[in-house]
């Protein structure tokens, strides 16, 4: 039950007179008696809360930054009509700041015996799953001066997907894929690359390739062509651990990696790669395994939907160990972690030499854009030391590479923004050289 302030407003004005002209008992009784009997009245004549009839329906799943329609159904099972505000909760993080009252909260007049729908829309502002909370509803009477009011559990679950902000670079890549891939003229040879077809040899190709067998059936000079590697596994090794939760810009690392893992595994699936998905920390978090290609991207995105930073040290040895059970053949192991050199110095490279005998590890690390604003900082004695502790960091961050590359890894380290096309870039690099 709830008094609306149509009624604290009547019982208000209603003592003005009282006060001024009969002050007691007996002028109180007289105001506040038939207003009484009004919200008694009013009271009864609302539609009832409980025997409403709400379900749900509309959208499940919506990428970071895109809207979601969920729409309640509202039926009225009494003899009386609902005139009703409904609040329709979620969690704070379903919709931009300060825009929850406006969108949460509705007004709604069913006629007795019939339905009505209303939508909440939805713009999450974090991924994961967003729960729906109780619907709650307050019904008038006529007068408007007493209500009904209760609360319905109505479950849903809209999962906020990773917004896969690099799809605008695929086109590109896919140019550059096909290139590769022998379907323009532009055709390439490597160690371990398989072969393709024969050609009329042109000035500028190389002697190497001549097919001396070929040349000797025909009268022009036959060259052999050759396309990259298919059929190839990838595994990518998201680091869920404390590292991925530190923000660069408005995104946290472990956001920034997803997206160029996204981005990686659309393009090895249209090269004809196997690609899986493994995140962990101190334990397995994630495992996508065995996915065909169309169906490859939907699963990692659904998979890294609810995944989130764990303020954990990562145990370098359980992934290791891990990403060898994962990948028991020779694949591109794709390891996305930070470049800091404790992390790696203490976990990662005590245990790199049992990824690198059998697997090409790349290493892709999100850089700071901030270390390169500061080292160009001056002016003042503050500006002065920003950039020698940048310049510091960033020679550090270069001295890890080095090892790591010693150790035959390839690092790819950018900015959030050049990460995912910097990452296609060296998968395509390692497809043409044949070294997956």
């Amino acid at each position: 039950m709830a008094l609306t302030g149509r009624a604290a407003l009547l019982a208000a004005l209603g003592s003005l007179p009282v006060g001024l002209w009969e002050p007691g008992w007996t002028g109180l009784l007289a105001v506040n008696a038939p207003l009484a009997v009004a919200c008694a009245c009013d009271f009864a004549l609302a539609a009832p809360v409980r025997r409403l009839g709400l379900s749900r329906s509309g959208d499940t799943s919506v990428r970071l930054g895109d809207t979601a329609d969920i729409t309640l159904t509202v039926t009225n099972t009494s003899r009386r009509p609902l005139r009703a505000r409904i609040r329709d909760a979620w969690p704070p993080s379903s919709w931009q700041p300060g825009t929850e009252v406006a969108a949460s909260r509705h007004r709604l007049t069913v006629p007795a015996g019939e339905r009505r729908r209303i939508t909440t829309r939805l713009r999450p502002t974090r991924r994961g799953d967003r729960r729906a909370d109780r619907v709650t509803v307050r019904s008038y009477g006529p007068l408007g001066l007493f209500a009904r009011q209760g609360a319905h559990d109505i479950p849903w679950t809209v999962r906020v997907l990773p917004p896969f902000t690099s799809r605008k670079h695929l086109p590109s890549k896919l140019a550059r894929l096909r290139e590769l891939d022998g379907r323009t003229s532009v055709l390439t040879r490597g160690e371990g690359t398989e072969f393709d077809s024969l050609r009329a040899y042109v000035p500028g190709d190389d002697t190497r390739s001549i097919d001396w067998r070929a040349t000797a059936r025909q009268s022009a000079v036959a060259v052999r062509t050759w396309r990259p590697e298919r059929d190839r596994h990838i595994l990518l090794v998201l680091d869920t651990g404390r590292t991925s939760a530190g923000r660069v810009g408005d995104v946290p690392r472990l956001d920034a990696s997803m997206d160029a893992a996204l981005l990686l595994a659309a393009l090895a699936s249209r090269a004809g790669d196997r690609v899986d998905l493994l995140a962990h920390d101190r334990r397995l978090r994630a495992l996508v395994q065995g996915r065909s290609a169309g169906d490859v991207l939907p699963s990692l995105v659904n998979a890294m939907a609810t995944l989130e930073p764990e303020l954990v040290e990562t145990d370098a040895r359980s992934l290791t160990a891990t990403a060898l059970r994962t990948a028991p053949r020779r694949s591109l192991i794709v390891l996305f972690t930070t470049l800091d050199a404790a992390p790696i110095e203490e976990g990662l490279l005590p245990v790199l030499a049992r990824l690198t005998q059998r697997h090409t590890v790349l290493l892709a690390s999100v850089a700071d854009p901030h270390l390169a604003q500061m080292s160009k900082a001056r002016g003042n004695p503050d500006a002065v030391y920003e950039a020698a502790a940048a310049a510091q960091a960033q020679t550090e961050r270069d001295r890890t590479s080095e090892r790591l590359r010693r150790h035959g890894v390839t690092v790819v380290e950018a900015t959030p923004d050049h990460l995912a096309p910097a990452l296609a870039d060296a998968y395509l690099a390692l497809k043409a050289a044949g070294r997956l």
